[in-house]
This record gives C-alpha cells, sequence and structure tokens, in this order.
C-alpha cells in the first residue's frame, strides 16, 4: 500500500499528503488492531482496542478520509474496550479494499 499505483484517480488527496495519511492508518493498525474480517467482498470489518482519545481519532482520520476518498463508506461503533470499524466500498472500488485489508493483515501480524 506505501507504493501510490493503489491510489485510484477519484482520491483527492494531494499526491504529496498520501504518504501520511498512509502512515496514519499504518500506526492506527499497529497500535490498536485487534482484529480484522471480510463477511462480504466490498466490507472490512475491523476491532480496535479503546483507550483515552482513541475514538476522536479514529472518528477523525475517517472524516478526512471521507472527504477526499467518497466510495470509502465507514461505519464506526464504540463497545466496551474496542471500537467497531466497518469500511465499505463500491463495486469499481473493490482493489482499493483489498488493498488496505492487505495492510490491516500486517497490522494484525506486527
Amino acid at each position: 500500500m506505501s507504493d501510490p499505483a493503489w491510489v485510484p484517480q477519484s482520491c483527492t488527496l494531494p499526491t504529496e499528503e498520501r504518504p501520511l495519511r498512509v502512515a496514519e492508518w499504518d500506526a492506527l493498525f499497529s497500535e490498536r488492531l485487534a482484529s480484522a474480517s471480510r463477511p462480504e467482498p466490498l466490507r472490512l470489518r475491523l476491532a480496535l482496542t479503546g483507550g483515552p482519545g482513541v475514538e476522536e481519532r479514529v472518528r477523525d482520520l475517517v472524516a478526512r478520509e471521507s472527504g477526499c476518498c467518497s466510495f470509502f463508506t465507514f461505519t464506526t461503533t464504540p463497545g466496551e474496550g474496542l471500537i467497531g470499524l466497518d469500511i465499505e466500498v463500491d463495486p469499481a472500488h473493490g482493489t482499493v479494499l483489498d488493498a488496505l485489508a492487505a495492510r490491516t493483515a500486517e497490522g494484525v501480524r506486527g
């Protein structure tokens, strides 16, 4: 996912900011990712460990991501010690979700 080739043309985030955004997702995954699953081909379900400020951090990140990549639909669900994050895309952007899912797998292993 560090290769910019996976980023679709419809992303409006300036090219120079993309590595910073990827780093934010990587940090979230490496610090907070408890589990990831793919209940449907176009949906990724994450469970993130909670803590002070984590829900706000997640909501801020997904709001900014939604602003530049309108093909994403994010649903956050606060819970007891875990924050659920569902990420969905339309059929044209399945490969983007595949790349994000691969990134989460690295976060779970790391």
